[in-house]
């Protein structure tokens, strides 16, 4: 996708140099890091300088790139393969690509180490992208079956959760996907976008995105998403996810699971924007999802742009009250009125799921 006038992926190669977007900046400066070495890539991903699973997942496999280039030996293989996949633990992507990379590095002497490592990265990176586009295309076709129904030139009206787009993905991203391959399409489309305290990445990244592309979106309070939905003010809610189970239980940003249980209170389609790696079939119930339990300040502190420019980061919260700060939560499958993957469309049950994917199931 671009930026200004020059196009970006979440994480890329300039030359040999691993480089990634600081998100923690946007949506004020844009700025991009070079990854030197496997504790750059952990750093990367411990402190959200990267996020959103699948560009976790690649950021990951050249973290293991980065390992090999520097020493390839098994002892560091066996290193990079335990310390990446701790850096954040709800994401499967993440356990999914360094598993892959190790898989396909253990066999090779030492020597070839290094070489087939970024290569392989650079290939989980564009099957990535190849994978969001095709999201794009299947969720393209159920913006379009509303835009026939509606008054010509009444938008199609989608709300998000959190921020599942270009940034948190190598390309497209996949909540979005559909989205901007409708509004590239000519459909009017419109964009409710949740502002998903306590990181407030929707109103600071996918507005940011949104606004970036040209694509029609207004920012709302977390808390709007039901009121909205019942005053029949939104058409669709399509979301991204961390991790899915075989049965179809969606793990994705806190939240996700009222704005789903609003969308079936109001009859309002809720679709989850899946890549087959966020497919978890080694875990059928979502409740044994790990969920990551992130630090109080998020809560308790808000960062943003003063007047003057600067920026600062002040305390919103009585200084004795403690504060939960839980990453992410789960709808179960019944909630979820279908999956969009690169394959199709398919319902959220273990059955369907298996016979969409029968290689990983």
């Amino acid at each position: 996708m671009r930026v200004g006038d020059q196009s970006y992926r979440g994480v890329f190669l300039d030359g040999e140099t691993v480089v990634i977007i600081d998100q923690t900046l946007l949506p004020h400066r844009f700025e991009t890091r070079a990854l030197a070495t496997l504790d750059d890539a952990i750093d990367a991903i411990a402190h959200m300088w990267v996020r959103g699973a699948p560009l976790i997942g690649a950021t990951a496999a050249h973290g293991v790139a980065l390992a090999m280039r520097a020493d390839p030996s098994d002892a560091a293989l066996a290193g990079a393969a335990t310390r990446l996949p701790a850096a954040r633990p709800t994401a499967i992507n993440l356990a999914w690509a360094v598993e892959r990379m190790r898989a396909l590095l253990a066999p090779l002497p030492p020597t070839e180490r290094a070489a087939a490592a970024l290569a392989a990265a650079k290939a989980i990176a564009d099957e990535d992208v190849e994978i969001n586009f095709a999201i794009g295309e299947h969720g393209l076709e159920l913006i379009r079956a509303i835009a026939e129904r509606k008054t010509k030139g009444e938008p199609v009206n989608i709300l998000t959760q959190c921020h599942a787009g270009w940034l948190a993905t190598v390309d497209w991203g996949t909540a979005t996907a559909p989205i901007y391959r409708a509004h590239e399409a000519g459909l009017a489309v419109h964009v409710w976008v949740d502002e998903t305290r306590p990181r407030n990445q929707g109103a600071s990244l996918t507005a940011w995105e949104l606004g970036n592309h040209g694509v029609p979106h207004t920012i709302i309070v977390d808390n709007a998403g039901g009121h909205l939905m019942r005053n029949g003010m939104v058409d669709l809610a399509i979301v991204g996810t961390d991790r899915v189970t075989a049965q179809g239980d969606v793990c994705n940003k806190i939240g996700t699971y009222l704005k789903a249980l609003a969308a079936h209170d109001n009859g309002i389609p809720f679709y989850v924007a899946a890549p087959s790696p966020s497919i978890d079939f080694s875990i059928v119930d979502g409740r044994d999802i790990p969920i990551e339990i992130r630090g109080e300040e998020e809560i308790t502190h808000i960062s943003g742009l003063t007047r003057d420019g600067r920026h600062e980061t002040v305390r919103v919260t009585p200084e004795k009250s403690p504060a939960l700060n839980p990453g992410f939560d789960v709808t179960p499958a019944r909630l979820v009125t279908g999956l969009i993957t690169e394959r199709g469309i398919v319902a959220a049950n273990r059955a369907a799921l298996a016979k969409m994917f029968p290689e990983r199931a």
